[in-house]
């Protein structure tokens, strides 16, 4: 996704909305199209850590009829993997020490991958505490970098980057209390030159602004949304100004 890499140089930020296929339904996706909603957002990342059956691929056939942006695939397992998407984050959580979702998971995927026309971008996932337990931590079986641990983080960062790893994703979690720090944003930016995706717990567009202004490339906005459609003008107008600034 050479798009990610050129905004990062221009200093352009983007906004992705994260879409839940166990929650997500075509109504939504018709009130988006007539609203110009996704005209608003830059990527769509489509996953979660559980989804059930046909989902996946039912929701990507379903944003299609509706939008051109791209479709990129957020997977909780290498169960998760659809051919109708544009690409996949290969991601490796690299905060845990669970060897399944480091490399073993990958294993398995590599093959479908290697003959699907899906781009895999290779990415280093961080989970980040966020004031709750979150199903990801659940699923995984690993514990989040503290909140109050940016050196942490930054280094955790650093090595995924050497390790070859093309996008850091820094993620509280679905319905998290609270963001992410700026301060643990802000030395992840120092410690690395890859674009940076922050998720979990941005809730307005003052909050994105600030983890925008401390280092991140793209922001990703979910459970946020589904609670408060409103909030995509807030995010939008947010990201416009800082842009044209």
């Amino acid at each position: 996704m050479q798009e990610f890499y050129e905004r990062k140089k221009n200093g352009t930020k983007s906004f992705v909305m994260l879409i839940d296929p166990d929650k997500f339904e075509e109504s939504q996706a018709e009130k988006l199209a007539q609203k110009a909603s996704f005209e608003k957002i830059d990527f769509l990342f489509v996953g979660g850590s559980l989804i059930n059956g046909a989902s996946m691929g039912d929701t990507i056939q379903t944003l299609k009829k509706y939008t051109s942006l791209p479709i990129i695939i957020f997977p909780g397992s290498n169960m998760h993997i659809d051919h109708q998407a544009d690409a996949i984050l290969f991601l490796s959580l690299i905060s845990g020490r669970n060897p399944e979702f480091l490399i073993g998971q990958h294993i398995v995927a590599a093959p479908f991958l290697k003959r699907s026309s899906l781009e895999v971008l290779s990415t280093g996932y961080m989970l980040i505490e966020g004031g709750k337990a979150t199903t990801v931590s659940y699923i995984s079986h690993t514990s989040p970098i503290p909140y109050d641990k940016p050196e942490v983080a930054a280094c955790t960062a650093m090595a995924g980057e050497m390790l070859g790893m093309k996008l850091i994703y820094a993620d509280a979690g679905s319905g998290a209390e609270k963001s992410i720090s700026p301060k643990m944003i802000q030395s992840i930016r120092k410690a690395t030159d890859t674009p940076i995706i922050i998720g979990g717990g941005i809730r307005s567009g003052a909050a994105a602004e600030t983890i925008w202004k401390a280092g991140a490339d793209l922001v990703v906005i979910g459970n946020a949304i589904e609670e408060n459609p409103a909030l995509i003008d807030e995010i939008y107008e947010t990201k416009q100004r800082l842009n044209q600034s």
